[in-house]
């Protein structure tokens, strides 16, 4: 009878342990794993009390007995609180008496600290000779912000949209498994009104977040009248708002506290080591259609009604023509961009009980508005220009700019570009799309968050057909990483702003059956020009070494992790003296990257700047061309094309000489 009755009072504390851990788990990540057993890895045990002999009694502060409901008061200060100064008491910690209190403004002193007591707040002695404080008088009534724009609350809700954001994104890096997310930081976090339009964002990977908007626009449409509270979706189609496959979005609707009203939605892009595909990573130098890369998901319900479809997902990812090779390692990260999400509905809801749900709306639009307008100004000072700009396979991309002055607003006309490519640089109308707004976000100096305001005077002409907004299935992989960088300096070149950075990503990627791995590898920036009101130049600046440009915005795996997690060891990486063009102001360096295989692999190169370097501008001369090299065994040297593979034996190096950036201004002006 004994040992039931403990077998019984062990398996209610099991049953309330699981019920904790499942409440913490829906509150982190949203949803719950049916099925799964719970392991119990580690138990910490707390034990707080006090010895007998002290129980009651004072500590060595040594309180003296009370003598009065108030303790003496040493004289009155002033002390600056609220926003003013006031006269407040100042007491001495030993002259208190226990069960004696005071309500603030106050100042208790002792020989070790200084309390203050802010007013509102009450100071008890307790038995103990601990000094309690609590709230006396409550909060006075806040009058509410209002919905009409306010130039102080704008900035407020600016940096508010941004500051979720980017707590999305510190969850998605501490709760993601792989290398790409967790350490390269290959994922961007952002937050969209109801109807999809991106309202913030942190400073993410720029080609994700000019994109996602479409995406969340897709689940809209494609679920009119079936979204619920406790739903999630995927999707990584670059023919709905995608990028190129390993970039898969979660999208989470954000419903009221009654689960009757979706009001926003958020959503977290990451870059997935392997998605399938003919090559291992999923980014091949020669797919030639969309099934080549990977797995092609569209608005897949990965959590319904808060119970994750995993059978379901896994099925998914498992049977298609070219599956993908780490399953468990997708769903991990997956789980952490759920779990992102949630963070970004936790805080939304969290605004809108402080500030109203009309409030948050209306400066929702306002903070549009604002980019609007900030994008508009900048309009307003700049002139017609048209740039070609020719890529190492062959294919070109063609700008016309005109600009109406009057309206404040810009044609942006692609017509001319080539024609949808048989390769895999054609590039989705949503990275476009994405290019053209970062562009002329960094055309504006006010601290505002990229959002869809941007875009609104700005018309863009991209012919379908085109490779820059393909019809499907064309491939796409390299349109996402080397296309977009392309575009932006193009752009760049029809505004006479800015010379081409290093005109790729150099994306390298690596595995086998058991491991897989992507990095984009930094290079030179462009150098360019300072311009006045009127739209004269009135200085420059030179670009910058090493650095990734434009369109990415990761960051290298740190050596010791990359030689932990996968069999490889980094030789050297060093600044590529020289390589930066000429000018008045010059370009920055590229890199050199050398990486040696302890294993086989398969190794992977899509880049562009190897045959057409960075462009100079004004005057200023080209940046050095890039180059991808392999080191064999018997110390031959194999060059590889802008877009290539190979298979390396164990001991072997892949060498990558990234593109320095181009130079601005003559070159006879150059400084001394």
């Amino acid at each position: 009878a004994v040992a039931l009755e403990a077998d019984l009072k062990l398996g209610e504390q099991i049953s309330h342990l699981q019920r904790g851990f499942e409440a913490a788990y829906r509150q982190r990540f949203s949803f719950l794993l049916e099925g799964r057993a719970l392991i119990l890895d580690s138990v910490v045990v707390e034990v707080m009390g006090a010895r007998t002999e002290d129980a009651g009694q004072p500590l060595a502060l040594d309180a003296p007995v009370n003598s009065g409901a108030h303790p003496e008061i040493a004289q009155s200060v002033r002390m600056f609180a609220e926003g003013a100064w006031q006269q407040a008491a100042l007491l001495r910690r030993e002259k208190i008496g226990i069960g004696q209190s005071i309500i603030g403004p106050a100042i208790v002193v002792e020989e070790t600290a200084t309390t203050v007591i802010e007013p509102g707040w009450r100071a008890s002695m307790s038995p103990r000779g601990d000094l309690v404080l609590d709230r006396a008088i409550p909060r006075p009534h806040q009058v509410a912000v209002g919905t009409q724009a306010d130039p102080v609350m704008l900035e407020i809700f600016n940096n508010l949209f941004m500051s979720i954001a980017e707590q999305m994104g510190y969850r998605l890096q501490n709760t993601a498994h792989s290398v790409n997310i967790k350490e390269r930081l290959d994922f961007s976090c952002a937050v969209f009104d109801a109807q999809g339009n991106l309202v913030a964002n942190a400073p993410h990977m720029p080609v994700h977040l000019g994109s996602m908007g479409a995406s969340v626009q897709a689940v809209i449409q494609d679920n009119a009248g079936n979204l619920h509270r406790g739903d999630v979706f995927v999707l990584n189609d670059p023919y709905a708002g995608g990028t190129h496959l390993p970039d898969i979005t979660v999208i989470t609707p954000v419903f009221d506290e009654a689960g009757h009203q979706i009001l926003f939605y958020v959503g977290s892009r990451g870059h997935h080591a392997d998605v399938g595909g003919i090559t291992p990573g999923s980014m091949p130098p020669d797919s030639r259609q969309i099934d080549d890369e990977g797995v092609l998901i569209t608005n897949f319900r990965l959590v319904s009604n808060g119970q994750m479809r995993e059978a379901q997902f896994r099925e998914l990812l498992s049977t298609a023509r070219y599956p993908a090779r780490n399953i468990d390692q997708n769903l991990a990260d997956l789980r952490a961009q759920i779990a992102a999400n949630e963070k970004g509905r936790e805080e939304l809801l969290r605004m809108v009980r402080h500030f109203g749900l009309d409030v948050v709306q209306a400066y929702m639009g306002y903070v549009q508005d604002n980019a609007e307008e900030s994008v508009r100004r900048v309009i307003g000072v700049l002139s017609d220009g048209q740039f070609t700009m020719p890529l190492d396979n062959g294919a070109v991309l063609r700008v016309r700019i005109s600009v109406d002055r009057n309206t404040r607003s810009a044609l942006i006309d692609f017509t001319g570009t080539s024609e949808q490519q048989p390769n895999n640089f054609n590039a989705p109308l949503a990275v476009t799309m994405a290019a053209v707004l970062y562009v002329f976000r960094t055309l504006v100096d006010d601290e505002i968050p990229m959002n869809a305001g941007c875009l609104k005077p700005i018309e863009v002409r991209v012919p379908l057909g085109s490779m820059l907004n393909p019809r499907y299935p064309a491939a796409v992989v390299a349109g996402n990483v080397e296309t977009s960088q392309c575009i932006t300096n193009c752009l760049y070149g029809a505004l006479g702003v800015m010379a081409s950075g290093q005109p790729t990503m150099n994306n390298f990627t690596f595995g086998n059956a058991t491991y897989q791995y992507y990095e984009t590898v930094a290079g030179g920036s462009g150098a360019g020009g300072r311009f006045d009101e009127t739209g004269a130049l009135c200085g420059g600046f030179d670009g910058t070494s090493v650095v990734q440009t434009h369109m990415t915005n990761s960051r290298l795996t740190d050596p010791e992790v990359l030689e932990l997690r996968f069999p490889v060891r980094l030789e050297s990486y060093e600044i590529r003296h020289g390589s930066g063009g000429n000018g008045r102001w010059r370009g920055g360096d590229g890199g050199i990257r050398r990486i040696r295989f302890l294993e086989p692999m398969t190794a992977s190169m899509l880049s562009n700047g190897r045959i057409h370097p960075a462009f100079g501008l004004g005057g200023g001369q080209p940046g050095a061309a890039g180059r991808n090299l392999v080191v064999r065994n018997d110390g031959s040297i194999q060059e590889l094309a802008h877009a290539d593979r190979a298979e390396l034996a164990a001991g072997e190096q892949f060498v990558i000489e990234s593109p320095g950036g181009g130079g601005f201004g003559e070159v006879q002006d150059a400084r001394k």
